[in-house]
């Protein structure tokens, strides 16, 4: 019966605030106070449980990723599909999909999880896999120092029952690693997985510590080597990057495939996500679910997934391409920067400070700009759009015009680049005014 009242109340919220145009998450904060324990008694029920998705970049695709594959499998799978990452995201997305009893009937749950506030949701779940992508400086403002990050990211470690999977890129993942095998080695920790890296590609992936060497040196530059690195081979490791395209290493195989994604880094995710979904599967087939963990299979199933809205996201307009780019830390910033040629592109870039941006926009001062001094940039907005516009008179990088206001800035954008592919490189927030924008004289997806 509490099920039942629960959803009820949820889907009226829910249907009450779309037609107020509300937010998503509107109907989870509404039965998170009326029923606290909504959450954990559908996700318990789940046969497989549930899969955790967090790190600083790359949760909402990665997390697209594993859905996609584990489905492709026959699995039914549950998610959080607007990316709202705190657990009130992942209550809507429960009201959503349940049954008027308030049953969800999936056989798995993959969410993507807020570092900090996963920290509400694993005092109630606890995950039976875990994917921890990486730490990178983001929102200084929420979290201080990436320490803190990390912190956040063991505790979930910690709460993992079943499988742990794991960068070993990235320094402070790679810890986490190494302390939950030392658990896992006394009889308390979920078994460790990995994904990896080529040596050959180390440097193309920085990580936070390569702000903090001697130019030109990756802070991995020691494992770059492959006479000295001793590691092993991680459980799937990126080999090579073609244009949409990859070959992985699994199981002392390579195995090259088509991609849809786009950008380096939804490149290395893929690799994360080939992890996860084999742990899962393995898992499903000894459990006896009707289902396969075979290589090829789950390849064939990852080279159909497309990027999620915003991450690569690629529309139409004015029959020419328009490609929308996150960005929100230097890293995550630079290699935007690298996974798209500059040339012949018309370019904006869209920098808010909201809270779900990041107060703190010092860390723009850690991006390279210089690919775009060729071609400029046509338009800068947002509400730090002087901020960025500064930023790029110091890396000598033309502007054509500065405006603050998102539509604005996108009309004029829009007249100026007639006849020219374009590409917005954009904050969280800036990209989803800048959708709801779009889908007015364009085909966006909805979400």
């Amino acid at each position: 019966m509490r099920d039942f009242f629960s959803a009820a109340v949820g889907k009226a919220v829910r249907a009450a605030a779309r037609l107020r145009g509300g937010g998503s998450a509107l109907p989870g904060l509404v039965v998170e106070r009326l029923d606290p324990g909504f959450m954990a008694r559908g996700l318990a029920r789940l046969p497989l449980g549930v899969i955790a998705v967090s790190g600083t970049n790359g949760k909402t695709t990665t997390t697209k990723m594993i859905v996609e594959m584990l489905e492709a499998q026959g699995l039914t799978v549950f998610t959080n599909k607007t990316g709202s990452n705190f657990s009130r995201g992942v209550v809507a997305a429960m009201i959503g999909e349940s049954t008027a009893a308030g049953k969800l009937q999936a056989d798995v749950a993959v969410l993507e999880l807020d570092e900090a506030h996963a920290m509400f949701f694993i005092e109630r779940v606890k995950p039976r896999f875990t994917l921890l992508l990486n730490v990178l400086r983001d929102q200084l403002d929420r979290f201080g120092e990436i320490d803190t990050t990390a912190r956040y990211l063991q505790r979930i470690a910690d709460a993992t029952t079943d499988v742990l999977v794991v960068n070993r890129e990235d320094r402070l993942i790679a810890e986490i690693g190494d302390r939950t095998r030392e658990r896992a080695a006394a009889g308390s920790g979920p078994e460790v997985r990995e994904f990896g890296l080529a040596p050959a590609l180390l440097s193309t992936f920085p990580g936070d510590d390569d702000f903090h060497v001697v130019p030109g040196q990756a802070a991995g530059d020691a494992a770059t080597d492959p006479a000295t690195d001793t590691r092993g081979a991680a459980d799937v490791t990126l080999l090579e990057l073609g244009k949409n395209a990859a070959t992985f290493l699994i199981d002392g195989e390579a195995h090259s495939t088509p991609l849809q994604l786009e950008g380096l880094y939804n490149t290395y995710n893929a690799a994360a996500a080939l992890v996860t979904v084999r742990a899962v599967l393995e898992r499903a087939v000894a459990e006896g679910a009707d289902t396969s963990a075979r290589t090829t299979e789950v390849l064939e199933a990852l080279s159909t997934v497309r990027p999620a809205f915003g991450r690569g996201e690629k529309l139409e307009l004015d029959g020419q391409p328009l490609e929308l780019v996150l960005v929100k830390n230097p890293a995550g910033f630079r290699l935007g920067l690298a996974s798209f040629d500059a040339e012949g592109v018309a370019v904006m870039i869209a920098v808010n400070d909201q809270y779900a941006d990041g107060r703190d926009m010092s860390w723009l001062w850690d991006v390279d700009f210089e690919t775009l001094r060729a071609g400029g940039v046509d338009t800068v907005t947002g509400t730090r759009a002087w901020d960025m516009a500064l930023r790029l008179e110091h890396d000598d990088v033309p502007v054509g015009s500065v405006e603050e206001d998102l539509g604005a800035a996108l009309s004029s954008f829009r007249a100026q680049t007639q006849g020219r592919p374009r590409r917005i490189y954009c904050t969280y927030t800036a990209m989803l005014g800048l959708r709801k924008r779009l889908s007015e004289i364009t085909d966006v997806e909805e979400i």
